[in-house]
């Protein structure tokens, strides 16, 4: 790495399957494989199951009475980089997936003492699986909101698998991890985490 590749790095990948643990879940397997490979760029960090947890709905940072989400916003916070994995239902990003983006909402009204948004000098990015073709519509979905709550997004900020229409085949039950899949996790990291630096050490003009 070059010397600027130095400067550490976190990550938290909020994993929107519909299952609680321990399920096996192809969002969780394709989450901790981007999570490996933002290692390898000195990026560290955890996945967090939102189906796990007490996050309520609203658009508010605490709904109050048991709600957990405060708890995983000062994780989010804290990160440099923010991923949200989502399987595919009904061409559409997991009701988990939309529930964590209205929970974001509320950053909207949130701002640092130069008026910028907290979200502001972070980066995300997006993995996806399904069975049924939707990856990239799923993506653009969550692509929008995360721009609109005040994440930046590099270029191939998205990895996903899709199985053929009408099979029954999960990503998690591959023999083996695609190559085309694997390079495209590989290629999200990489922007990712460069991305993640330039704005550590070159945030944006106040507001």
């Amino acid at each position: 790495m070059t010397p600027s590749n130095h400067t550490p790095l976190r990550a938290v990948a909020l994993v929107c399957t519909l299952s609680p643990s321990p399920t096996p879940s192809s969002s969780q397997l394709l989450a901790e494989q981007t999570m490996a490979a933002l290692a390898e760029h000195g990026v560290t960090g955890k996945t967090i199951r939102i189906a796990d947890h007490n996050v309520k709905p609203g658009v508010k940072t605490d709904m109050g009475d048991g709600d957990v989400w405060p708890e995983i916003r000062a994780t989010i916070l804290g990160c440099d980089i923010l991923i949200l994995s989502t399987p595919i239902w009904l061409g559409h990003p997991s009701s988990v997936a939309q529930r964590v983006l209205e929970r974001l909402n509320a950053e909207l009204g949130e701002s640092d003492d130069e008026g910028r948004m907290l979200t502001y000098g972070k980066a995300a990015a997006v993995c996806v699986v399904g069975n049924e073709d939707g990856a990239h519509k799923v993506s653009a979905d969550l692509f929008q909101g995360l721009n609109d709550i005040g994440f930046s997004l590099a270029p191939n900020a998205v990895t996903y698998w899709v199985g053929e229409a009408m099979h029954g085949t999960d990503y998690q039950e591959l023999d083996k991890t695609p190559d085309k899949t694997a390079a495209t996790t590989n290629t999200l990291a990489a922007n990712t985490a460069h991305l993640a630096r330039q704005l550590k050490t070159t945030p944006y003009p106040a507001s």
